[in-house]
C-alpha cells in the first residue's frame, strides 16, 4: 500500500508475474513524499531496475560499475508505461 493507502500489488511476487510484472496504478511516492509522476524534480520518471521482463538479473544492462564517464546503459521502465518490468536500455547518466 502506499501512504495513502492505495494497493500497489497484490503481493510482492505479482510485481514480477504476467506480461513484465504487475500494471503500476495511481500515485508513486519518493522517501520525502513527491509524486515522482507529477513532480518537476523527476524529469526522466524512470524506475531503475537491472532487470529482464521476468524478473531476472539483466547482467548487462544493470548499471553496476557505471562511471560518469562512460557510456554504459541499464534497464529502466517509463512509470507512465504502467508495467514495472517493461524496461528499455537508457544510459545510466540519465538523472
Amino acid at each position: 500500500l502506499c501512504p495513502q493507502g492505495q494497493l500497489l500489488a497484490k503481493s510482492w511476487s505479482s510485481l514480477f508475474e504476467g506480461q513484465s510484472g504487475a500494471a503500476l496504478r495511481g500515485p508513486i511516492y519518493s522517501f520525502n513524499g513527491r509524486n515522482v509522476l507529477t513532480d518537476p524534480l523527476w524529469p526522466s520518471r524512470l524506475a531503475w531496475h537491472g532487470s529482464t521482463p521476468r524478473g531476472g538479473h539483466a547482467r548487462r544492462w544493470d548499471c553496476q560499475g557505471w562511471r560518469s564517464s562512460g557510456t554504459a546503459e541499464g534497464m529502466a521502465t517509463a512509470l507512465g508505461e504502467g508495467r514495472l518490468l517493461a524496461g528499455h536500455r537508457h544510459n545510466c547518466s540519465t538523472p
